[in-house]
């Protein structure tokens, strides 16, 4: 009796360590998220103090030497380059999980799928020399500039969101219970009406989900998008045009600015970091509300 108590003593005792070990691993995300939005908070400061909000985000003129810190230009940069490379990246990805799960043959359907996560491996660099080498010059012919700029950077950044969407939404699309396709079935639908008016809404907020980190993807990257976009400080709206991003401004500058430049920088990361969140909690809401309303 005493050995029987004693040993359900020490099981428990490990349940409770191993409920003590699991909440810590939770907890390891939100901890090294708020460790971080602190230090770029705190590197930020004298920037907001020395320079001034309204030097800063209200306009866009950059000059480091003259003591001019403007980055609307490249605020405007990360935008266009992130939301014309999810418009085009998340219909394919979407479309090509589709065509894996739905569509393709059987002795098709693992070469596409292995396809799509050999591309999700290759390094950022080698997707940014390829749309240096090859995207380019392409862009250069048709439109008779010198081929960098927004339009550009945002094609590289569809290669790279792509593999992204497109696996999280296959995962999604697999996961919608076979009872609704055999109702619709069952109802007279097509294949295609199957797809379009239950798969798809069915799978909203996993597709929402998908598309969330693909953008996450596109609009943290640096390197191949520096190599393609032309790095001009300047604000501009043509997608032909050269110019710059959050990132790959403090790719470029980071290592050697001091005193209230590099702490501009850092407040670069910061409304980068917001912008983030913004877009995430925006893209939540909305789907909500869808929700709702159904």
């Amino acid at each position: 009796m005493r050995e029987s108590l004693a040993r359900s003593l020490i099981k428990g005792d490990k349940e409770a360590y191993m409920k003590l070990l699991l909440l810590a691993c939770a907890s390891l995300s939100i901890l090294g998220i708020l460790l971080i939005f602190l230090f770029i908070t705190r590197e930020s400061i004298p920037a907001f103090v020395h320079i001034g909000f309204k030097n800063m985000f209200l306009s866009a003129h950059w000059s480091p030497i003259t003591g001019h810190f403007g980055m609307v230009g490249f605020i405007v940069g990360t935008l266009f380059t992130t939301v014309i490379a999810i418009v085009i990246s998340a219909p394919l990805g979407i479309g090509t999980a589709l065509y894996i799960d739905q569509i393709a043959p059987e002795w098709l359907r693992t070469p596409v799928r292995r396809g799509v996560e050999l591309l999700a491996g290759i390094p950022s660099i080698v997707i940014g020399w390829f749309g240096l080498i090859t995207l380019v010059p392409i862009v250069a012919r048709i439109t008779n500039t010198s081929g960098y700029g927004i339009l550009t950077a945002s094609l590289v950044l569809v290669v790279m969101a792509l593999p992204t969407i497109t696996t999280l939404s296959a995962e999604t699309l697999k996961s919608i219970p076979q009872e609704l396709k055999e109702g619709s079935a069952a109802m007279g639908a097509t294949r295609w009406q199957t797809m379009y008016r239950v798969m798809l809404p069915a799978a909203r907020e996993g597709l929402m989900v998908a598309t969330i980190l693909g953008m996450g993807r596109a609009i943290g990257e640096t390197m191949a998008v520096q190599m393609v976009i032309g790095g001009a400080r300047q604000l501009t709206v043509n997608p032909f045009q050269p110019t710059s991003t959050l990132t790959t401004r403090i790719l470029t500058e980071m290592g050697e600015a001091t005193g209230d430049w590099r702490s501009a920088l850092f407040a670069m990361a910061l409304v980068l970091l917001l912008l983030s969140m913004i877009l995430i909690i925006s893209i939540r809401l909305v789907s909500r509300q869808r929700r709702v309303a159904a």
